[in-house]
This record gives structure tokens, sequence and C-alpha cells, in this order.
């Protein structure tokens, strides 16, 4: 049985991952730590999670948490997560890894050095959706181009500057949007095509509702020799609002989306075929399931910080920041 402390107990805690870890064979939740005292006793209430902490070191030193779930902004990963692993204890890190490839290195040299695992949540690897969208590559010969659009149109909390999200300030994300929603088709591109190993990009911030960028443009190239362009705009009109990725191979084409779940278009020399794949209640259940499998033994999960390392280098590439 792995007993598991959170460290952190926000919105994607709720739904997304926080059940998972309770409902998965051979795992259960025994701990939370939220810096606001009343956040962390009601999560831990209304969950069932026996005791709760304001101070991460504290979390971490009990002797009845096995492993450390890190779901902070990505700003205080690399500090949490190396906390853990010097203690001898694993960790699961909410993506983005870390909030630049540097620290997300220092991370892994940590878990080199101790011999304790360290996970990251791009459990989008994990879902059927995107398993489909893998057996269906076949289908459209070799891959010539791949193609990312994603446009949404501002958040109302944008509109406040005297309180903006944390997801706009790259002090405590890494970048803006981007940094917070990219991470999840990049390494889903690179989980499909192979590591990326040259990237370019632009920035702008055309809106300035914020610090960060709000539109980039990218073009990258993979190991293998395929390239492909991504464009992401976060100010965009209503109407211009988009999710999709397109694999465009010799003999076909595979459209689908990251967020939306959109049905899986298949284009080949057949016609136009749609699979519509359902996701399970709670989206990281079948990685969280992984993890947990891994660490008692049953299994190996590959979903680690050497494989999402190159994500985050991806980023840091487009943005410029070295």
């Amino acid at each position: 049985m792995i007993r598991w402390g959170f460290i952190g107990c926000g919105e994607v805690t709720e739904k997304k991952s926080g059940p998972a870890f309770a409902k998965a064979d051979g795992s259960m939740v025994c701990a939370v730590m939220s810096r606001d005292a009343a956040k962390a006793r009601s999560y831990a209430e209304r969950h069932n999670i026996g005791k709760w902490y304001t101070d991460a070191q504290e979390l971490i030193e009990d002797p009845e948490v096995d492993a450390v779930y890190i779901a902070t902004p990505p700003s205080s990963h690399a500090t949490y997560a190396i906390m853990a692993m010097k203690s001898g204890k694993p960790v699961y890190i909410e993506k983005p890894m870390a909030q630049s490839y540097d620290e997300c290195m220092r991370i892994n040299r940590v878990s080199r050095d101790t011999g304790v695992p360290c996970f990251v949540a791009y459990y989008r690897r994990y879902l059927p959706y995107f398993q489909k969208v893998q057996e269906l590559k076949n289908r459209i010969g070799t891959l010539i181009n791949v193609q990312i659009r994603f446009a949404q149109p501002p958040k109302e909390l944008d509109y406040n500057r005297d309180n903006l999200p944390w997801r706009v300030c790259p002090d405590i994300s890494g970048g803006g949007y981007f940094y917070d929603l990219a991470p999840h088709q990049i390494d889903m591109v690179q989980e499909i095509c192979g590591c990326i190993i040259d990237a370019y990009g632009l920035s702008s911030n055309r809106a300035g509702l914020y610090q960060a960028e709000d539109t980039v443009s990218a073009c990258f190239k993979f190991e293998n020799g395929l390239v492909g362009s991504g464009s992401w705009c976060f100010v965009a009109d209503e109407s211009a609002k988009e999710d999709r990725i397109e694999l465009i191979g010799d003999k076909g084409m595979i459209c689908f989306s990251i967020f939306t779940f959109q049905p899986i278009a298949l284009h080949d020399s057949e016609g136009r075929h749609e699979y519509d794949i359902p996701n399970p209640e709670h989206v990281q259940f079948p990685l969280v399931q992984a993890v947990v499998d891994h660490l008692n033994g049953k299994g190996t999960c590959t979903c680690d910080g050497i494989s999402a390392t190159p994500t985050n280098w991806v980023m840091d590439r487009i943005l410029g920041k070295f």
C-alpha cells in the first residue's frame, strides 16, 4: 500500500487527480498540505483524509507518508520534489515538471543520485483517447508534417490587473498560458512522433492584459527528420477558438484535440472516419494506477522526469529562454 501526501490542494486535485489516488488499487491518501490552514483542513475533511499540514517539510517527514504528490504552481516544483526525494520519498509532479529546463535537470540529478523515482503528470499518454490516436497512426503511412493550432479568448480573471491568475505570472508559472497549456500538446506529439531535437519560436504580447506572452508561433524538428509547427493565441475572439492537432501522412491525416476531446477524425483512402473515445471519470486515474503499480513492484511506469524534461526544453527554446 502506497500512502500519499499531497503538497497543494488546488482545483486540479478536486476531480482530475485527487480521487484517483484514493481509488487506485494499492494506494491511499493519508495527508494533505496547504499554506492556507483553512483550505488544507477543508480539503482533508471533504475527502476523508486523516491529516493536514501547513508546512511541506512536516508532511514530507511524516513517517506515514510513503510518496508525495506535488500539486503546486511550477515555481515550487523543484524545491518540493528535491526535498521529498532527499527524504527517500518518490514524487509525482504536476505538469509542467518545473518552471524551466534547468530546474528539470536539477530534479533528475537528485532522482539519479538518490535512486528515488520521480514521475510527472502527463496523464494523457495513458488515456484511451490518445492511445486510439497511436493505434490509428499506422493507417496514414509515413508522417510528413505535424501541426498544432490552439486559440482561446481571454479569461475573465485576465482583466483583473490587481489580482491576476498565477498562470500568467512568469515568476510563478514559468511563462503565460503557453507554459501552462502547451506542455500537454508538446508532450503528446513527442509521445506519438519521437523526441523534438530543434525548436524555434516567436512570441508577443498583443492584448497587454498581463506581462507574459499571449501569442506564440513555433516550428520544430523531430529526431527522425519530421518537421512541424504550432500556433497559440490566448487572447483570440470567440470565433477563432480552436483546439486541434493534425498528423499529416503520405496516405492520410488524423485530426484530434487535446483539451476538448472532440471525436478523432481519420482521413484515408476510404474516406473520413470518426472515433468518439470516452475518458475515465478522473482523467489522471490510468497514470496514477501505473505509478502506484510501479512503486508496489507490479509494473513499470515510464512517465518519469527523464521523459518529461524534453517538453520543458522545447518550451524554453520556443520562448527564447536560452
